[in-house]
């Protein structure tokens, strides 16, 4: 009922203004022809444009308007011919004719006689109260060219009164304001609510991500009921969340103007637009007015073999500490998402030894059916031998930018058939874990591949007794952030064993602070305080640190202080590391925890007066405008002097998002036999073990063993080289953005943002006996490139301009212990070397007939290597380590 009043309503007030002659939309007059000149013109640039110009063109014509049909009922339907002629082409920047790709070219020898042809042909537009209600064009025209008219067309449908509505243009359907003022009209077009065929894909992370801003604005000027003119301005901006510089912008501009009015033909008689348009001419169809997809068609391209044959010295191993390997990467990629899978195929077993692995980073990382389709063909996961492929294979997979339910599914398969190594096996559930929270991430939670492994993973850690098992069921559970795991993670906070502790209070840690439920926070005290049983220190650490991060209570820091003292001695050490970092570095809880501190009770010399080795430290790593980066370095050792746990956090913050980029620990624990020490209460019958755990970029990676047992532990001793064991090893597509720009004019923009990261990390852990020394290192080695490419292709002409920055750095981490006396000497050194960052613009254009210009611009700076700061315990421990070691 309520839809048949407002019907009625809008049918009276549509008839009420008919009656009183009021136009909806512009009128043209019968019998005339109306004469405008018209201009389209695309421009690329970087962000904030550059010395020598942009990158572009401009085509003009004239255009001829006249009426061909009026519904006799309403002056507002209305049937109207366009036809362009006297078409010129000519760059949009002043440059020299070295410079100009269209010097000496005519406008037939750049489009070609039959384009020119087709767009010099006349075409009808079907206006009815202002809004394009059909375009008339020819099938067999190229796309291109019904585009151009189309972009066109949409300059002639205008509303003469002030409100919002749903149009349909060349852009799609989008949602238009209109403001009219005294014979001028303003339409602004709200471009993000524009529904169109051609939908890309970005990187989920936001810190990783693009930033895009855009703007479609266009003036009208009415004269006798038409337009005078109309002068149209689209702008879109895209760039690095990271590094903002890094942009690139896309500016379109139609104008078109009257320049004269003269006799026109008669006004065609008809009873509807159908019958007229069929008088006209019998070839002409309603083609839609929204732009169709245009297929680039690659003229002289290298095949993906040939790429690659190109490529592949660039991505051996000798060159991933370099610049020249993640872009490589980055190209083949582009080249990868364009190719059959019999074309990856052929690059994969063409590819040596020492390059597939990279080339399996590329493959996956490409993310297109046809790549995932020939990486389950290639890999034989049965085959124990193919792990560092296979692994390789896994982790791209967690990294996937844009994952689909597909990728999930095809680790859903592998995991379900025989697996040849159970590190494999670990992995490709751990990873599963990843995807799972990246689907969800993107609203997938209720696809049926996601339900069935969720199902999987929640149900892992209840299905099995094999401790290993266990904990690749919890590492799972830890990389999906599923709500329904907070539960699970709570149940094995407070576990016997303690390698499930650990995973559980680190994976709590991971969750919005909001979700840390009273019975969570209830359980995680009891572990620090060890309310139920004793627990290991690392655990106890793990819990403290849950604690902390959480919004704590002044009850729970002031029990956490007057733990303090009670606390076995490197922990004591640790803990009140851990309060002074956090009131020294701003963090959430230092607000409560100055509250409790003015208690002497909890406050006083005795409890903050502990000596000990262990320490807890935070600081910048780089502050900008774009992204701030943070790292925190924990150290925790026995009261023996040997290394607990090491935990090294890297964190980038950009566009209000958080990014855990790194983490790298290190646990050791049963090695006080070997220098005859006393292990701490609740850690005297654990098992002699030392390994490795890596998350990277928010997806934590499968542990890595040095040894297990004391046996194990004395055969790598006498054979330990000091040589750092590899943890993560390749190449990563960190940010990926794709998008088509449908631009008003009718031409089409294609956006691609990548950033490509060449990554080794390693880590070591060397004991010498004889000189009762121990060091542990982690080594990082990076090179990162991020390139932004806008194109507007035309068929018969291709410009563009990519926008980049690339580095190279290490990073070192390197602990020394010397147990030779009492208390023991500890010198912990981070430090990053002097790298390079460079930025190129890159601006290109290329004619069909093979003829192309490009021009490439850069500059270099060195960022001055350094040593980050530690406490100043440290700094005089490192005096004395040296020393002695001299």
């Amino acid at each position: 009922m309520l839809a048949l009043v407002v019907f009625l309503l809008c049918a009276a007030s549509s008839f009420s203004a008919s009656a009183k002659g009021v136009a909806a939309g512009p009128r043209l007059n019968n019998n005339q022809l109306y004469k405008f000149s018209y201009t389209t013109e695309v421009l690329i640039d970087k962000a904030r444009g550059s010395k020598e110009g942009s990158a572009g063109y401009r085509i003009s014509s004239d255009v001829d308007v006249n009426l061909v049909w009026r519904d006799p009922s309403s002056k507002d339907d209305q049937l109207i011919k366009l036809a362009m002629s006297n078409l010129r082409i000519e760059p949009v920047s002043q440059t020299s004719e070295k410079k100009n790709i269209l010097h000496g070219a005519t406008t037939e020898s750049v489009l070609g006689k039959t384009k020119l042809a087709a767009l010099t042909k006349p075409f009808l537009l079907h206006l009815k109260n202002g809004k394009a209600k059909a375009f008339y064009s020819y099938w067999e025209e190229p796309t291109t060219i019904k585009n151009l008219k189309r972009g066109l067309a949409s300059l002639l449908q205008v509303q003469l009164n002030t409100g919002k509505v749903v149009e349909n243009d060349v852009s799609g359907r989008c949602t238009v304001e209109y403001k009219a003022v005294k014979g001028q009209v303003t339409r602004t077009k709200i471009l993000e609510t524009c529904n169109t065929a051609e939908t890309g894909f970005t990187t989920h992370s936001k810190v990783l991500g693009v930033s895009s801003k855009a703007s479609s604005v266009t003036v009208f000027t009415l004269e006798d009921g038409f337009i005078r003119s109309a002068v149209a301005e689209e702008t879109h901006t895209l760039a690095v969340n990271v590094r903002k510089s890094t942009a690139a912008k896309v500016v379109s501009r139609q104008t078109l103007t009257l320049v004269g009015k003269e006799a026109g033909p008669v006004e065609a008689a008809g009873k509807d637009v159908a019958g007229v348009v069929k008088s006209v001419d019998t070839k002409l169809a309603a083609v839609g007015i929204v732009a169709e997809k245009v297929k680039s068609q690659c003229k002289g391209c290298p095949s993906l073999f040939e790429h690659w044959q190109a490529e592949k010295k660039q991505l051996e191993p000798a060159s991933l500490s370099k610049a020249t390997a993640p872009r490589s990467f980055l190209a083949l990629i582009q080249s990868i998402r364009k190719a059959s899978k019999d074309e990856i195929l052929k690059v994969l077993k063409s590819a040596d030894k020492a390059s597939l692995p990279q080339v399996v980073d590329a493959v996956t990382s490409s993310q297109t059916t046809a790549s995932l389709d020939a990486m389950l063909e290639f890999l034989n996961f049965t085959d124990a031998k193919g792990l560092v492929l296979q692994e390789r294979f896994l982790y791209a997979c967690g990294f996937a930018s844009h994952p689909n339910e597909r990728m999930l599914e095809a680790l859903l398969d592998i995991s379900k058939g025989k697996i040849g190594s159970t590190d494999i096996k670990e992995s490709v559930v751990i990873i599963m874990g990843a995807l799972v929270h990246k689907l969800c991430q993107k609203g997938g939670c209720n696809l049926p591949t996601v339900v069935k492994v969720k199902k999987m993973i929640l149900d892992g850690p209840k299905s099995t007794n094999e401790e290993s098992e266990v904990q690749m069921y919890l590492l799972a559970l830890k990389n999906s952030l599923l709500l329904e795991a907070i539960p699970i993670f709570t149940k094995y906070a407070e576990s016997e064993v303690g390698a499930y502790c650990t995973i559980a209070l680190t994976a709590l840690q991971r969750y919005d602070v909001s979700l840390m439920t009273s019975e969570v926070k209830q359980t995680v005290n009891r572990v620090y305080h060890q309310n139920r049983r004793i627990y290991e220190k690392n655990v106890r650490a793990a819990a403290a640190d849950v604690i902390l991060s959480s919004n704590p209570s002044y009850m729970e820091i002031k029990n956490l202080l007057l733990s303090i003292g009670n606390l076995p001695h490197e922990m004591n050490k640790y803990m009140l590391s851990k309060i002074q970092d956090i009131i020294r570095f701003q963090m959430p809880a230092s607000k409560v925890l100055r509250q409790a501190m003015k208690d002497m009770i909890s406050h006083n010399y005795d409890r903050f007066a502990k000596v000990g080795s262990s320490s807890a430290y935070s600081g910048f790593m780089a502050q900008s405008a774009d992204v701030s980066s943070t790292y925190s370095l924990d150290i925790l050792y026995s009261g023996s002097g040997i290394l607990r746990r090491s935990n090294m956090n890297i964190y980038g913050a950009s566009n209000g998002a958080m990014l855990h980029g790194l983490q790298v620990a290190i646990e050791a624990q049963g090695l006080e036999s070997l220098i005859a020490a006393t292990p701490d209460e609740g850690e005297e019958d654990l098992e002699s073990f030392a390994g490795m755990s890596a998350l990277l970029f928010d997806v934590q990676l499968r542990p890595v063993t040095f040894f297990k047992g004391y046996s194990d532990l004395m055969s790598k001793m006498f054979s330990m080289t000091g040589e750092p064991m590899n943890v993560v090893k390749g190449l990563i597509l960190l940010s990926d953005h794709s998008e088509v720009i449908q631009l008003q004019s009718g031409l089409k923009a294609n956006a691609e943002f990548q950033g490509g990261l060449a990554i080794d990390i390693s880590g070591g852990m060397e004991i010498s006996l004889w000189y009762r020394e121990s060091k542990t290192s982690v080594n990082n080695r990076g090179a990162l490139v991020v390139t932004g490419n806008i194109t507007v292709d035309m068929d018969f002409l291709r410009t563009g301009v990519e926008v980049s920055f690339e580095t190279e750095a290490a990073l070192d981490f390197i602990t020394t212990v010397q147990f030779s006396e009492y208390p023991f000497l500890v010198c912990m050194q981070m430090d990053k070397t002097t790298f390079p960052v460079s930025e190129y613009l890159t601006k290109y254009e290329r004619l069909s007939s093979g003829k192309s210009i490009k021009s490439r611009k850069g500059r270099k700076m060195l960022i001055p290597g350094s040593e980050f700061p530690l406490h100043q315990e440290n700094s005089n421990m490192c005096k004395k380590v040296f020393d002695s070691s001299w």
